[in-house]
């Protein structure tokens, strides 16, 4: 027995010591890749899912990240399929890593153009156009105004019909995922992260990031009293920032 024991304390201190090494940051370099051509891929965006970080690939498609083993990074790129690729020991000890993107194939679909059937006489036209009778409201870092739905509550009443319903989804998300809702500070400090959310209307990053299904997004605004017009067209910066704004106020609203 005694002389199982310095063995069970080495095996201890390597187990304390390989677990240490896998949670340390590290700078990880990469290439990112055409998978069919090979050529390497310049302004691809690269988010560090874990860590909350985002980078772009420069014009050899290289880029550095801050990184840990088992983080999961996610690239992005215009006409590619979105990649989520683990980080392992490899990675930091090998310098050539490379990383394949696969090109999309788009089909456009035909588009319908339907105009307003105006007559040329202003008294008849303005009454036949649709009269948008949504409020305009603000997010906090865009110098623009957006529709809310077609109440005008305040920002603490319109919140709080919502959370006084036990079954409501606001609730239901922020409260049993409060990690995830606190990235959302972190991505809306990094430059890289909003750079790209704000050239994107597909919620794929969001998804990603915030780890919710899109109809989710779709719930926590409707709940928060954003208008349809506005959850289907805005960026995903705009989103985020609704997003956030909505969050802060039900944190005000569950501290009393």
């Amino acid at each position: 027995m005694k002389k199982l024991l310095p063995l069970v304390l080495v095996l201890c201190c390597f187990v304390g010591f390989a677990q240490e090494e896998n949670e340390m940051e590290q700078e990880l370099q990469a290439t990112v890749i055409n998978a069919q051509t090979d050529f390497p891929l310049e302004s691809v965006h690269v988010i560090n899912l874990n860590k909350v970080k985002g980078t772009i690939t420069n014009k050899k498609g290289e880029f550095t990240i801050t990184a840990s083993v088992n983080d999961t990074l996610y690239l992005t790129y215009l006409g590619f399929k979105p990649q989520k690729v683990k980080v392992t020991n490899d990675m930091f000890k090998f310098e050539d890593t490379k990383i394949s993107l696969t090109e999309l194939a788009f089909a456009l679909e035909g588009v319908t153009v339907r105009p307003y059937q105006l007559t040329g006489y202003l008294e008849i036209d303005v009454k036949n156009l649709p009269i948008n009778d949504a409020y305009q409201y603000s997010i906090s870092g865009l110098n623009k105004s957006y529709e809310a739905g077609n109440k005008n509550p305040s920002a603490v009443t319109k919140v709080l019909g919502a959370i006084l319903n036990p079954a409501d989804l606001l609730r239901n998300l922020f409260g049993k995922k409060p990690r995830q809702m606190r990235k959302l500070q972190q991505m809306k400090q990094d430059d890289d992260i909003r750079n790209l959310l704000a050239s994107k209307f597909d919620r794929e990053t969001l998804t990603e990031l915030l780890q919710i299904e899109k109809m989710d997004i779709d719930d926590i605004l409707n709940n928060c009293n954003y208008s349809k017009s506005f959850i289907t067209t805005a960026n995903d910066l705009q989103i985020l920032d609704a997003i956030s704004s909505c969050y802060e106020e039900y944190k005000v609203l569950n501290r009393k």
